[in-house]
């Protein structure tokens, strides 16, 4: 191939030419090897596609022998054409037979053939096919060979992904761009989705691929560099982003990426190959994706999503778009697709088309993954690598029973699950019948089930699911979705809205909890903490910010005057924090009664037994408080020493397990000495499973999502609670250490028909 800038380039205008004249797709391809040979002078050029059954089948040859085509065929991984798509890298051999890996196609008559260069077809850091160029003398191609035929692949990459080659399978095969993917995560929210994927940052179409002017594209590319390198410095530069350690080793990382030489070089030569400068970006970035996928190094690999981000913020400066999540009108039936997104931005999404939510990365007690269960939305978290490999618009099942995705389903699974769903049609039908029957067990012991709550869009769920009340209503959501802080008549309306829905029933709300991972974008921290969980949040934050629990307080009181309220103080670790937080209450009070607002008729405090300190202070905290509200999430946390967002340990203990339901039962048994009411919420709850441990160690009240309150209830009215209590006694007095918690439930509700 000629060495000069002017071979690529030209070659490039020929492609374009060939791409925009009326043809048949074969006719085009036929046309397209035949262009790619001439430039290179190359007596072979071919190209290999993939298909959905994991074969490489021959779709057009320049050289090699035509009656091969759609006829040769290699498997993933077999012979040169199935390593190159298998490994994403390309291989430049003087003599291709000689390599290990050689396999012999006699139908294509290439054993006259020595030279060998193969490249993979890449979208998107997919394979859908692989490019070959061959040489009758031994020889190895240049590195600009190597550049300029992976150029031409991402030309061949879009002819395949816009759908023209469908037409040349043969009846029963389909490509590997539509190839049913079957994907296994977390169930983060129960339920069953069935729609159309709609990426949350759907994947920038580059249309324009051909450079008219390789200078000026070279300029726009300085330019949005430059604008993006300030964007990020800008971040920086922030004082809520600047102390933040996690968050700015992110954004020093994207810093570094942005000034790194090599990137940017690759980009410059992708343009002077003949792309334009979105191309460019696209093209670098998709082989790097590629490289990236094939990596052994868990760490490498999980930078892929930083090299991704920085490629979509350069391609959007360069197309001049802002980072709006919807690049369409939203199907009726969507399911949400991300990385991983803030609760503010799950409803800034029409409520009612959304059916589903896929998250690659996500813990089941991140913001994100509360908002969604609040919506009632089928959600499953932690699924690897599903936004390279859906596109929008693709059929999706989310079952958030099981934790899985299918994304593009045969017809049998789709047909399947639309029985599963009419299924979960009928029983839920069930809980509606018994939504305004009494929540009382077998045996007639009553059971207060609650639900938990955060934003105004949680209140309709309230006399539907037939929640005795609101167990714990999270301030902090409507902090967190706002852009600046809440004012007291704004908080003040939201929380008579909470009480007007309410209709009599209690309602509970928890003071502000945020800090941690709850970080608010308006509020300034000054400083770094190595454990965010541990440090300066909930109560304790708002101790030091005094301003902020009065103001609270203020709008909590006036929005309940004439009614009771009944609020609590999140991460208590010391009584003492109590009696401070009593002090602002009280001055709240009588600074309202002197301007003669309308107060409550009555006021109880109480506080979270989430800190394992207030363990060995129940008997005074039971005292200092009119109730206590046990968080399964952060207690099971601390005591456990697991970070409940690490995947690798979040799921390591069971909270249904000996330890953790003594320690249960020794605070529902301070909570009786004291005659204090005594509640739990978070997840463990949600659960008949866990709800069944949970009543046996003596809990009368339990707190859930909304969703939740159905199956919970069909549970406890079949349950033999007495019978159940004695069985824990006797599993938690056993100093076994095999006992197994959960086994023994699903035992006992086998045995007692009881519907889990």
């Amino acid at each position: 191939m000629p060495d000069s800038a002017g071979g690529p380039r030209l070659l490039l205008k020929r492609l374009r030419e060939l791409m925009a004249e009326p043809a048949e797709p074969q006719e085009r391809l036929n046309r397209l090897v035949r262009e790619i040979a001439r430039n290179f002078v190359a007596e072979v050029c071919s190209l290999y596609v993939l298909r959905a059954d994991s074969v490489l089948e021959l779709y057009a040859t320049e050289g090699l022998n035509p009656t091969s085509v759609h006829q040769a065929q290699l498997r993933l991984g077999e012979g040169l054409v199935g390593t190159i798509a298998a490994s994403a890298r390309p291989l430049n051999l003087a003599d291709a037979q000689k390599h290990p890996a050689f396999a012999y196609l006699p139908e294509t008559g290439e054993e006259i053939y020595h030279s060998f260069l193969g490249v993979p077809v890449l979208r998107a850091g997919r394979t859908l096919g692989v490019l070959v160029v061959q040489n009758r003398t031994q020889r190895h191609y240049s590195e600009d060979e190597v550049d300029v035929l992976e150029t031409v692949a991402m030309v061949v990459a879009e002819m395949i992904a816009s759908g023209d080659l469908v037409r040349l399978a043969r009846p029963g095969i389909e490509l590997d761009l539509r190839r049913p993917v079957h994907l296994r995560g977390h169930s983060f929210n129960d339920g069953i989705g069935l729609g159309h994927v709609v990426l949350h940052e759907p994947r920038i179409l580059v249309e324009d691929l051909f450079a008219e002017d390789i200078e000026h594209e070279k300029e726009r590319l300085e330019q949005a560099l430059s604008s993006l390198r300030l964007s990020i410095d800008n971040m920086l530069s922030r004082r809520d982003v600047a102390f933040e350690g996690e968050h700015r080793a992110v954004l020093e990382a994207y810093r570094m990426f942005a000034n790194d030489r090599g990137w940017v070089r690759r980009l410059e030569e992708a343009i002077q190959n003949g792309l334009t400068a979105e191309a460019a970006v696209e093209k670098v970035q998709s082989d790097m994706r590629a490289r990236m996928m094939h990596m052994t190094d868990p760490y490498l690999r999980e930078r892929m999503s930083d090299f991704d981000d920085l490629a979509n913020r350069l391609l959007r400066q360069l197309m001049g778009r802002g980072p709006d999540a919807l690049s369409e009108i939203m199907p009726r039936n969507a399911i949400l697709v991300a990385r991983n997104m803030g609760a503010a931005e799950l409803l800034d999404y029409p409520r009612d088309r959304l059916r589903g939510l896929v998250l690659e990365e996500g813990a089941p007690t991140s913001h994100i993954v509360i908002v969604a269960r609040a919506i009632g939305l089928p959600t499953v978290g932690q699924v690897k690598g599903v936004v390279s490999l859906a596109e929008n618009g693709d059929s999706i099942i989310v079952d958030g029973e099981d934790g899985q995705v299918h994304l593009r389903p045969p017809a049998d699974i789709e047909t399947a699950y639309a029985e599963k769903v009419r299924f979960r049609a009928r029983r839920q039908k069930l809980y509606r019948e018994l939504r305004d029957k009494p929540s009382v067990t077998k045996d007639g012991v009553p059971v207060e089930l609650l639900m938990n709550a955060g934003l105004a869009v949680d209140l309709p769920q309230l006399a539907q699911s037939g929640a005795s009340g609101i167990g714990l209503f999270r301030t902090e959501l409507q902090f967190m979705v706002a852009l600046t802080f809440p004012r007291v008549e704004a908080q003040e309306r939201l929380y008579r809205e909470v009480l007007d829905a309410a209709e009599g029933r209690p309602v509970t709300f928890r003071t502000l909890d945020i800090g941690g991972d709850k970080v608010l974008p308006y509020f300034n921290v000054t400083h770094q903490e190595e454990n965010p969980a541990l440090g300066w949040r909930a109560i304790r934050l708002t101790l030091d910010r005094p301003a902020l629990l009065r103001t609270q307080v203020r709008a909590l009181l006036k929005a309940a005057g004439g009614r009771e309220l009944k609020f609590m103080l999140p991460m208590v670790t010391e009584i003492s924090e109590i009696h401070q937080a009593r002090q602002i209450v009280d001055r709240e009070v009588r600074h309202l009664s002197r301007f003669a607002y309308h107060l409550p008729t009555s006021l109880k405090i109480g506080a979270m037994i989430e800190v394992p300190s207030l363990l060995w202070q129940l008997d005074e905290l039971m005292e200092a408080v009119d109730f206590v509200s046990v968080g399964s999430n952060d207690l099971f946390q601390f005591v456990t020493a697991t970070d409940r967002g690490n995947t690798r340990v979040s799921d390591r203990f069971d909270p249904i397990s000996v330890p953790f339901l003594r320690l249960l039962r020794q605070i529902v048994k301070a909570g009786e000495k004291h005659n204090t009411p005594v509640t739990i919420c978070g997840e463990l709850a949600s659960k008949p499973i866990s709800a069944m441990a949970l009543l046996a160690v003596g809990f009368r009240s339990v707190s859930m999502s909304a969703s939740s309150i159905g199956p919970v209830k069909a549970m406890v009215r079949e349950l033999p609670l007495q019978e159940l209590a004695e069985w824990m006694d006797e599993a938690l007095a056993s100093h076994c250490a095999k006992t197994d918690i959960r086994a023994g439930l699903i035992e006992f509700a086998r045995k007692h028909d009881i519907p889990l």
